[in-house]
């Protein structure tokens, strides 16, 4: 089942309103107050007024570019990131995808990805170099090199086109801020860490993390245990870094870096060779793509 992140946020929504809660759009989140305090405050605006929400806790949700980590004190902070050389084009196009299976491909050109948004909506990727500029690549050129990436001896394949409705390039980084709490203040998703695509673990991985937090303050609240809540951080890191280290290895396995040698292509061939023969490699492959237990 493709579960689309677009989905997962209007089943949130909708949640959200089912239960009568206040739901504020456009709303700018500006500061967090007080996070090693009894009384965190989140300052923000809304509708052109400076408003301040008293709080409990505070959870940080707001993505990298938030607000929420900065209340984190520079001294306490532990910052660790590779950036690598290489970005994903990515497309939208109206037709039905080519195959009923995600499909990542390695070549020597690069790598490709087949996905699919619904069944009359195709997702796809190619590897560009960081700097790439979206509207560079014409759909021809797109559909061309997808063609090219993807070729295999079977005549029964074919890439199915049709009009592409959106270009964009993602860059590729791994990124984990230490720790994810500070007092009152509990970090989670890209505001903590940040994972390459490969291995389709960003959604999961913020998701992981605010399930550990809900658990946690539920038992605090009900048992008066804050057992959780204070290894928080480290419960969600040993996790986070399994999946670091998860998409690292997929996506150094499927991607060609500019400066490859031909001892790298090998190494990427045996450890795809591996992968398709070993149970073993299957499993733990297997076991790392569905998700780690939170």
């Amino acid at each position: 089942m493709v579960y689309a992140q677009t989905e997962v946020c209007k089943d949130l929504i909708a949640a959200q309103l089912a239960d009568g809660g206040p739901l504020l759009f456009e709303a700018e989140a500006l500061e967090v107050e007080g996070a090693d305090t009894e009384g965190p405050r989140v300052r923000f605006r809304h509708e052109g007024r400076e408003r301040t929400l008293d709080c409990d806790y505070v959870v940080g949700c707001d993505g990298f570019w938030g607000v929420a980590r900065k209340a984190v004190p520079e001294e306490l902070s532990r910052t660790y990131e590779r950036t690598y050389p290489y970005a994903w084009l990515g497309i939208l196009a109206d037709v039905a995808p080519s195959h009923d299976e995600l499909i990542y491909n390695r070549s020597d050109r690069g790598f490709a990805l087949m996905s699919m948004r619904s069944p009359h909506v195709t997702r796809a990727y190619l590897q560009v170099p960081a700097d790439t500029d979206a509207e560079s690549w014409s759909d021809a050129e797109i559909w061309a090199e997808l063609d090219r990436r993807l070729e295999v001896d079977d005549p029964t394949w074919r890439l199915e086109r049709g009009p592409i409705t959106s270009k964009s390039v993602t860059p590729m980084r791994s990124y984990v801020h230490e720790p994810m709490r500070h007092g009152r203040l509990f970090l989670a998703g890209d505001a903590a860490h940040i994972v390459p695509p490969t291995g389709a673990k960003g959604l999961n991985l913020a998701v992981g993390d605010v399930v550990a937090f809900a658990r946690a303050l539920i038992t605090y609240q009900e048992k008066g245990d804050a057992g959780a809540l204070d290894t928080y951080s480290r419960d969600c890191l040993r996790r986070v870094w399994q999946a670091e280290r998860f998409s690292y290895a997929m996506t150094t396995m499927l991607h060609r870096a500019p400066d490859a040698t031909a001892f790298d292509d090998r190494i990427q061939l045996a450890q795809l060779d591996r992968v398709t023969s070993s149970k073993a490699a299957e499993t733990d492959l297997a076991e790392a793509y569905t998700g780690f237990p939170v």
